[in-house]
């Protein structure tokens, strides 16, 4: 762990932080610090005291449970300018629900739950800014359960693909996959070996290629 500059700026992007005025938010980074941790590094344990949230800097990160054979159920994937564990901030007890470790090499900015209390605490503009940014977190879990739930293995990978693509997409597009196929299987409520079946039918059925982790799309609209 290593304290260094994080530029007011890059923090403003993000609705969470919008609405701190310089003041609030020169007393935030007094007590924020940069996190760097290598590819499979952890950041925390399920059930570890939770004293901190994190923004993604560079990187991603991987939300996951464990079981007790040791298989491993991925929760979320967070990547560059998302936050995670904000909420747990306003919980009794203010322990992590889930393990968190780096996907591949990560940057993870990390701010105290003490201190941002304290400032809301002192702020009803940012509280107001707080409630719109976790409703539309909710609102984007009700998504993806939806999405396990009601609809078959190929259309949730489909769909993921379909939000890999560049906004406007059209006619046909190359896709570098953001995580390891298992780990986007595991994401997806998938098992390994029925993504493989879906990807071998879909380069059969001729909308695909697959090259490494490069999905050649031939179509996009064709998967919509």
């Amino acid at each position: 762990m290593t304290t260094s500059k994080i530029l007011p700026g890059e923090l403003r992007r993000h609705p969470l932080f919008g609405g701190l005025d310089d003041d609030q938010l020169a007393r935030l980074l007094q007590t924020a610090n940069i996190i760097r941790l290598d590819e499979n590094q952890q950041l925390f344990q399920c059930q570890q005291q939770a004293r901190q949230f994190f923004m993604v800097r560079s990187g991603t990160i991987r939300l996951y449970l464990s079981a007790p054979d040791g298989t491993e159920k991925v929760i979320h994937l967070i990547t560059a300018g998302e936050t995670f564990a904000e909420a747990i901030t306003f919980m009794e007890g203010q322990v992590y629900p889930v393990n968190a470790s780096a996907l591949d090499p990560c940057e993870v900015l990390a701010f105290s739950n003490d201190t941002f209390r304290a400032i809301l605490r002192d702020s009803t503009d940012t509280c107001f800014r707080l409630m719109a940014d976790m409703s539309t977190w909710l609102k984007r879990q009700l998504a993806d359960i939806d999405a396990l739930t009601l609809q078959n293995a190929t259309l949730r990978f489909t769909n993921y693909l379909l939000h890999q693509a560049p906004a406007g997409a059209d006619g046909e597009v190359t896709i570098a996959l953001g995580a390891p196929k298992h780990v986007i299987a595991s994401r997806l409520s998938i098992q390994p070996e029925s993504l493989s079946r879906i990807l071998r039918n879909l380069q059969r059925e001729g909308h695909i290629t697959v090259e490494d982790n490069l999905i050649h799309i031939k179509d996009i609209s064709a998967l919509g």
